[in-house]
């Protein structure tokens, strides 16, 4: 139906609704120039020959243009082939298998790291085990050495407190031993001034000063002597077993102390094996009678280790945890306090007649060298321990030094012991080994008690399911044929 041109030049009805929706491609006598474009397109069947015809109308400037000219790529894609389509296809196609192929690059990239880091956490951890090993056996040896050595100083050389001012000057050798494994080690090497001044941070900010020197270092080191000299005083009267068992204890006492002074957390286990710890140093007190030698030896090997325990408490206290450098400074500075302040209890006991040793020749310089040499390369190992493997199996080498005694008193001395020593060795060191247990020990252990039931009640459950399907084929091969009749 035609309709009248209006004043403003709209003809149809069509200009008219384009015109008020606002069509982007709208302009006067769009809809005469489509409907003469859908005349001007021939319609041929397939197969058959179609004459090539031009339209005459020939294209303007206009919003048309553009519009024909972007819908141009779908006309064409509306107009292909068949062979068209599948190429179309085929490129989709490619797309997806590409996108497809880059996830599955980007996931077998993923679980190659996983893997990796998998391979490295478990070659770190057979590391440290290799370590802890080694260290474990290289502490006990020294401990065992030192203890054994000392016995046979006593030989000819009976004097504890220079034995024990000797070696603790020894401690002096620790930072250089630190220092030229930090030369031998690291990348970045530092001066020893500015390596010195690094780990002496372990005395507050301002590093190490006079007063910090005698404020912090004075109770360390006589504490630290007084613990090797009651140990060395207990070795007089007990055998190395006998000393090196008690001196076990000193865990028990680290864990009241800690308790009471530094409020740690209350833990029922090692009540008990402070239980255990107190019930075997009476029965060592006990073994010989409470008189003699005995009943001695066991109170200086027992306050050895109340030293020793106090001496660990008041450090993590004052001065907090140290790393290896930090300790290997610490415990120089201990040895050149030993040197400077200590050195005139020996003279006054040498002129005294308490320790009093006629020619300066008949020292046996041999024995102490290899005593703190030995006591040296402990102290050293027990930190080095730490930095390498974990501290847990420091502890496990020290308690393996009773056993290590046990054998050399047994084959070398021949040393008979009672049945209460041996119980109350036994004791001592398995109230040791439960001081190492962890604090979330009983959260651990009901864990692996949990999965240990889960993982019986799944293989319950495989072993019924097994069991069904086996006696379902049983029955399956074993039923009767039933035939149909005719």
């Amino acid at each position: 139906m035609d309709v009248k041109a209006a004043p403003n030049g709209v003809a149809t009805i069509e200009d008219r609704i384009l015109r008020i929706t606002g069509y982007y491609g709208y302009y006067p006598g769009y809809s005469s120039q489509k409907s003469a474009s859908r005349s001007s397109v021939t319609r041929c069947k397939p197969g058959a020959n179609c004459p090539i015809t031009r339209t005459g109308i020939s294209r303007q400037l206009s919003p048309l243009s553009v519009a024909e000219d972007s819908a141009a790529p779908i006309l064409e894609l509306q107009s292909r082939s068949p062979s068209g389509i599948c190429r179309h296809s085929r490129v989709e196609r490619q797309i997806r298998s590409g996108e497809e192929g880059t996830q599955t690059h980007t996931e077998n990239n993923s679980q190659e790291n996983q893997a990796q880091t998998r391979c490295q956490s478990c070659t770190s951890t057979f590391l440290k085990v290799v370590w802890g090993f080694l260290i474990i056996l290289s502490v006990s040896s020294s401990w065992v050495g030192t203890t054994q050595i000392v016995k046979i100083t006593y030989k000819n050389f009976d004097y504890p407190f220079f034995m024990t001012w000797f070696s603790t000057n020894w401690n002096i050798m620790f930072f250089p031993v630190y220092y030229s494994g930090h030369l031998a080690t690291a990348q970045e090497k530092q001066s020893p001034i500015k390596k010195f001044r690094e780990c002496s941070r372990i005395f507050g900010e301002d590093g190490l000063t006079l007063k910090l020197f005698l404020k912090r270092t004075a109770p360390f080191s006589i504490l630290w002597t007084l613990t090797n000299y009651l140990y060395l005083l207990a070795l007089k009267k007990l055998t190395a077993t006998d000393v090196s068992a008690l001196f076990c204890c000193n865990k028990a006492f680290v864990f009241l102390l800690s308790w009471i002074v530094l409020k740690d957390r209350f833990m029922g286990v090692r009540i008990v094996a402070a239980i255990m710890a107190i019930t075997g140093i009476v029965m060592m007190a006990y073994a010989d009678g409470f008189h003699g030698d005995s009943i001695i030896g066991v109170a200086y090997a027992v306050g050895s280790a109340s030293t020793s325990a106090l001496y660990k408490v008041l450090f993590k206290m004052f001065l907090g945890s140290a790393n290896f450098g930090e300790a290997a400074h610490f415990v120089s500075t201990l040895g050149f306090f030993n040197l400077i302040f200590i050195s005139f209890t020996p003279i006054i006991l040498y002129f005294t007649k308490v320790e009093y040793w006629s020619p300066f020749s008949a020292v046996p310089w041999g024995y102490l060298c290899g005593v703190a040499g030995l006591w040296l390369a402990f102290n050293i190992l027990v930190n080095v321990g730490v930095v390498l493997t974990y501290p847990i199996l420091i502890s496990i080498g020290t308690v393996l030094s009773v056993p290590g005694n046990a054998a050399v008193d047994l084959l070398k001395h021949e040393v008979i012991f009672s049945v209460v020593r041996l119980g109350a060795t036994i004791i001592i060191c398995t109230g040791f080994l439960l001081m190492l247990l962890p604090e979330e020990w009983d959260e651990i252990t009901l864990r692996f008690i949990n999965s240990l039931k889960e993982k019986k009640s799944e293989d319950h459950t495989e072993d019924i399911t097994d069991s069904s399907v086996h006696t379902r084929s049983r029955s399956r091969a074993n039923g009767t044929v039933s035939i149909p009749l005719a």
